[in-house]
């Protein structure tokens, strides 16, 4: 099967990769973004999949606006694939584009559609305190993640889970369902799904604002922004920008979830005092965590923070090279 891949980030790269060694497909060409000025320096860095294909010759094409670029759309028009798969693109693509290979374009969706069509799958579920997630192949159309569906795959989502572990879990579950699905298409083994139209939601683009941590709200919706939007939420500590990087909330389903390691953790909390401090306020130093902060409801310990220009490093560690102090505040 003459296989056209478009995809960019990470994500896409299990599903390029098992393409790649698998006999069935020949990967005659990769479409994937162009590349970005990164870092200090401001180089130009290729994306994760343009990487990996590299290694392998393959052309690739990289269009600044791939509705508009006459030159590939010539050669995808030429290039006599049987299917176009995609993976995390980032480009609208136009019907002419979709309707150009034989079978069709194939779209490895991270989440069970119409759940969470859209930009941002993984992180909107996680925010969402979502159990369950996984995977969607669909037959893509016009609309945004609105195309048949073909083969969904299923995972569950554990209370300490973060946006990157999940995208893991789905890149590696995707790229198994993609090739199951294209094997069964090539057979007649599969039949396309119709989407209720009626049940869809939407995982819009994340903006800035969503990574800024509320300290009214309680203290599981806060755990579920820091893991669903990870590494990028933040308050403001002592005028300065505080990353909130791992949080465990003071709740009896949380801390059960936790292994046996925080038992000094479980120990320490019965000293707690759930009633007193006001949202964003100190209220607790555990030895060996880090800090306690009160919430619109319930209480939080920061298990994991980054200062600004610092590394990442743990709660306790914030405590001993800030001098924390309890009645401090979280802003």
């Amino acid at each position: 099967m003459q296989v056209i891949f478009f995809g960019t980030p990470q994500f896409a790269v299990p599903t390029l990769q098992k393409l790649l060694d698998h006999p069935q497909f020949n990967v005659i060409g990769v479409v994937t973004q162009p590349d970005k000025r990164r870092g200090r320096g401001k180089q130009l860095i290729p994306s994760a999949v343009k990487k990996v294909a590299l290694n392998y010759d393959i052309p690739i094409w990289q269009p600044t606006r791939i509705k508009k670029d006459q030159d590939t759309l010539s050669i995808l028009k030429n290039s006599q694939a049987d299917v176009f798969v995609v993976v995390a693109y980032g480009q609208i693509l136009s019907l002419e584009i979709l309707q150009m290979p034989k079978l069709g374009s194939i779209n490895v969706h991270g989440s069970i559609l119409p759940q969470y069509r859209g930009a941002a799958p993984i992180q909107w579920c996680l925010y969402n305190g979502d159990f369950q997630t996984g995977i969607t192949t669909m037959l893509m159309d016009e609309g945004m993640d609105t195309g048949d569906m073909l083969l969904k795959a299923y995972t569950d989502i554990k209370l300490f889970d973060n946006a990157h572990k999940i995208a893991e879990k789905l890149a590696n579950q995707g790229a198994d369902l993609l090739i199951e699905t294209l094997g069964k298409l090539e057979t007649n083994e599969i039949e396309s799904i119709p989407q209720n139209n009626e049940e869809a939601t939407y995982a819009s683009l994340i903006k800035k604002d969503d990574f800024i941590i509320d300290w009214n709200k309680s203290a599981i919706a806060i755990h579920n922004q820091v893991r669903g939007f990870y590494p990028n939420c933040f308050t403001s500590f002592r005028d300065d920008k505080l990353k909130i990087m791992a949080t465990i909330p003071i709740d009896d389903d949380y801390l059960q979830a936790l292994d046996e390691s925080y038992q000094g953790l479980k120990n320490q909390l019965e000293s707690l005092d759930n009633t007193i401090g006001k949202p964003g306020e100190v209220v607790g130093l555990i030895k060996n965590f880090g800090p306690v902060i009160k919430t619109g409801e319930g209480l939080l310990l920061l298990s994991k923070i980054q200062r600004s220009g610092k590394r990442p490093q743990s709660g306790w560690d914030l405590v001993n090279g800030t001098h924390l102090k309890l009645e401090e505040f979280l802003s």
